[in-house]
């Protein structure tokens, strides 16, 4: 009975989001998500740029925050999350259901690939933090590595049709962007993560998408993340 009770507890609020306790919270981080300052700079590039109606892919749903601020903020036709860390799974689901948000916004985990050369599944390596959890196996602090199945990211595109793209991977951006079809989609909300793929990495992302026609947002963008608008049809 007390778990059940600590499971549906409401531990913060986002933007009108209430989230649920879970391991992943503390106090320091309950109160970013508070004062809408955890992943603050996403979530305000999301809220300016996806509408009502519109087709939402997230990659990277990390506690599902973001995602569930712009399902209930801005009303969008449809959203789906890829999340490769499983133990996130359960919690970010429980966060859509303790809002209502089922219907608009659905996780899976799963690696979403863009490459044509998509292998059936890849080690993924949970850190202590899940916040640099990754497919980086360089990476430090890594607690144990899982394999997760992997989805064409073709497949999604003709599904989803997404017009709006919120990306956090840790990393995985570079690989992404270097085979995506960006068809359709008129905006952007991506981190970049040169630690990953050095600087020189970082200026090929912004140059993929410059050459697609995307331009950041003045006020809205920095160095490492992009909100980003089509200018180009």
């Amino acid at each position: 009975m007390s778990d059940a009770t600590e499971t549906t507890e409401v531990a913060a609020n986002c933007l009108g989001v209430d989230v649920p306790h879970s391991p992943y919270l503390n106090e320091t981080r309950i109160e970013r998500i508070n004062g809408a300052r955890y992943e603050g700079q996403e979530i305000k590039g999301a809220l300016h740029v996806v509408q009502e109606g519109d087709h939402v892919l997230e990659l990277g749903a990390g506690l599902g925050i973001v995602g569930s601020v712009v399902a209930k903020n801005c009303k969008p036709a449809r959203m789906i999350s890829f999340e490769g860390n499983p133990s996130l799974i359960p919690h970010i689901e429980k966060l859509y259901a303790m809002n209502g948000l089922g219907d608009v916004i659905s996780v899976r985990n799963q690696v979403l690939i863009s490459a044509k050369d998509r292998p059936q599944s890849l080690p993924f390596h949970v850190h202590k933090s899940y916040l640099g959890s990754s497919l980086n196996p360089t990476a430090v602090r890594s607690k144990e590595t899982v394999d997760v199945a992997t989805v064409a990211y073709d497949d999604v595109h003709k599904d989803l049709k997404p017009n709006v793209v919120l990306m956090d991977i840790e990393g995985g951006e570079l690989e992404f962007l270097e085979h995506a079809n960006l068809d359709g989609v008129r905006a952007i909300v991506i981190e970049f993560h040169p630690g990953a793929y050095e600087v020189s990495g970082m200026r090929r992302c912004k140059t993929i998408l410059r050459e697609a026609g995307f331009a950041p947002i003045e006020g809205l963008s920095s160095r490492t993340v992009w909100v980003a608008e089509r200018t180009e049809k």
